[in-house]
């Protein structure tokens, strides 16, 4: 069986090294020999030069004629292989037998099976320091599913559940996304496992653009998202010459540009951490305009104008939502009326990526 043309095949296509190959195939033609003939001791090799598989059986070697010759082999036979032979030893002799179409199979599968879990090491090896990063590769393809990332010579899986909703990721075009995962085997034929909609991602974002909180002069304190509507960031600044809140922008919005276009212009409210409780809670309200705050233990009050009630709630109580859950208070929305108070209360404790 000439196996040359197979394993050089194998390297061009797979790019794994020849001997790992080499070793795969020896190991999945053996299984198939053993599948066949399971009383017999058998190795194979591969002969380099006729580009064939050595099949060897081990057979004992007897002074009168074998009863068993799948087993045994003559003394005189013996030494025609190996000249110091002798009796009761083990020698290897070529085996002759055949196998089937049922054990090719079966040894056709063993060496995918192979190759695959080698490949799998060589991806995870190559990845595994970059968990938890941003990585940048380029849009391969759109399933039911999700979509599929090329990352060098490796392809990613954005899960549907993980990407933006309502982004479209157009084939050939470039994207980054966390490396949320990278597993020691495929899960559902994938490895890397790719997230686009959580707030570490956008964390991350910001340590690329932003100098100053990739090296902790400004600090992220909390992060909450509504991946594809808005995210709200709480910012502070270690240095007291350091506007936080100016830093993330950027002078005329560079800094916080690029952000939003890889966010598909997804919105963000950067809010400074300095200042009381009542301000935290009117700049963690942005775009309303908040007329006063008042906090008793857990929820806050809050007094506003009648034509500002919609900014505050957002899009399906959005914007509250992502506010309280910002401010890890209660949020009631008071509207400013002649003569009374009428209150509006809204839970926005959901749960938020």
């Amino acid at each position: 069986m000439d196996l040359t043309d197979v394993i050089n095949e194998l390297v061009e296509e797979r790019d794994l090294d020849r001997n790992v190959l080499s070793e795969i195939v020896i190991e999945g033609m053996l299984t198939a020999y053993q599948k066949k003939y399971p009383e017999l001791e058998l190795r194979v090799n591969f002969n380099k030069k006729t580009g064939a598989l050595d099949v060897e059986t081990c057979k004992e070697v007897l002074s009168s004629t074998p009863e068993n010759e799948l087993l045994q082999i003559s003394l005189r036979k013996a030494r025609v292989i190996d000249a110091k032979a002798k009796v009761g030893q083990k020698v290897w002799v070529p085996f002759e037998g055949l196998i089937g179409r049922v054990e090719i199979l079966k040894a056709k599968q063993v060496i995918a099976q192979k190759i695959r879990a080698v490949e799998a090491a060589a991806i995870c090896d190559a990845f595994k320091s970059k968990e938890g990063t941003v990585v940048q590769g380029t849009v391969y393809k759109n399933e039911n599913a999700g979509t599929l990332v090329k990352l060098q010579d490796a392809i990613a899986f954005l899960p549907r559940s993980l990407a933006i909703p309502g982004e479209k990721l157009l084939p050939g075009y470039p994207v980054k996304a966390l490396l949320k995962e990278v597993l020691a085997e495929p899960r559902n034929e994938n490895q890397l496992i790719l997230d686009r909609a959580s707030s570490e991602f956008l964390r991350r974002l910001f340590e690329l653009e932003i100098p100053e909180v990739f090296e902790g002069l400004v600090e992220l304190k909390k992060i909450v998202r509504d991946p594809g509507y808005k995210s709200k960031v709480l910012v502070s600044s270690h240095e007291s010459n350091i506007d936080p809140v100016g830093t993330c922008v950027g002078m005329g919005g560079a800094r916080i540009k690029p952000i939003l276009k890889e966010l598909s212009n997804e919105k963000i409210d950067i809010i400074a951490s300095a200042g009381s409780q009542d301000d935290f809670v009117k700049n963690a309200l942005k775009p309303a305009e908040i007329n006063r705050v008042e906090v008793v233990e857990n929820t806050a009050r809050v007094w506003l104008n009648d034509d500002q009630r919609s900014l505050a709630i957002g899009k399906m109580g959005k914007n509250i939502a992502l506010a309280s859950a910002l401010t890890g208070l209660s949020i009631e929305l008071v509207d400013n009326l002649k003569g009374s108070d009428k209150e509006l209360l809204l839970d926005g404790d959901e749960k938020l990526k």
